[in-house]
């Protein structure tokens, strides 16, 4: 990938602060991640990892402070923001009465991808659940629904991918695969944001370590 590509701004943070009632969890946070860039958040429980999270993908309100994605405002219900980040940052309800080709392919044409067949394929492949295919998301265990929750984003269009504690309920072998599909993102140009606290998973990324303080949950 080019130089230039790598320099193209991303995602814009400026002077984010949230709260919940009359505790303030993030102030005065800036981020700015440019495309082939991972970023991790880093800091104890209760720092506001999360909480920055929810805010980047609009699933939180910002007190004071604006989101950029791709030179666009963030809102939840902009569509070309939707076309643009993808999400894993909580427990996923799945469709209960659809199986998980199911939701995938659902995603997947939701999204106007081309070859969603091919795709959703080339996905269950990867997260290695083709055995699972046909059942229903809650006979999986807790690490296959994990792997499904990551799929949901991988057959889906994305600028921006935003992960909160992805390598939860992976095996060794699972967070080491999902250090090589992050890192071929990477490569393709993505921009990654993520808490974590797997060392082995931001090393494989190289990702840059933002730490954020506050109070403990």
């Amino acid at each position: 990938m080019g130089a230039v590509a790598k320099r193209e701004q991303v995602l814009r943070v400026d002077k984010l602060k949230k709260g919940y009632g009359p505790v303030t969890i993030v102030e005065g946070f800036d981020l700015t991640v440019h495309a082939g860039e991972a970023v991790a958040l880093t800091g104890r429980n209760g720092a506001g990892k999360s909480t920055v999270l929810r805010c980047i993908v609009g699933a939180d309100r910002p007190d004071e402070g604006t989101v950029t994605v791709c030179g666009t405002r963030m809102s939840e219900t902009n569509a070309e923001i939707r076309r643009t980040v993808a999400t894993v940052i909580d427990d996923l309800d799945f469709f209960p009465d659809l199986s998980v080709v199911e939701h995938l392919d659902l995603l997947a044409r939701a999204h106007g991808i081309h070859d969603p067949d091919a795709l959703v394929d080339e996905v269950l492949e990867e997260v290695q659940l083709v055995p699972q295919a046909s059942q229903l998301p809650s006979t999986l265990s807790s690490g296959q629904r994990r792997r499904l929750a990551l799929a949901t984003a991988f057959v889906r269009p994305r600028r921006l991918l935003v992960l909160d504690e992805p390598e939860q309920r992976l095996d060794v072998e699972g967070v080491a695969w999902l250090g090589r599909r992050l890192k071929s993102d990477l490569a393709d140009g993505l921009a990654i944001v993520l808490a974590s606290h797997e060392p082995a998973l931001l090393e494989a990324i190289g990702a840059r370590e933002v730490r954020l303080g506050g109070p403990r949950a």
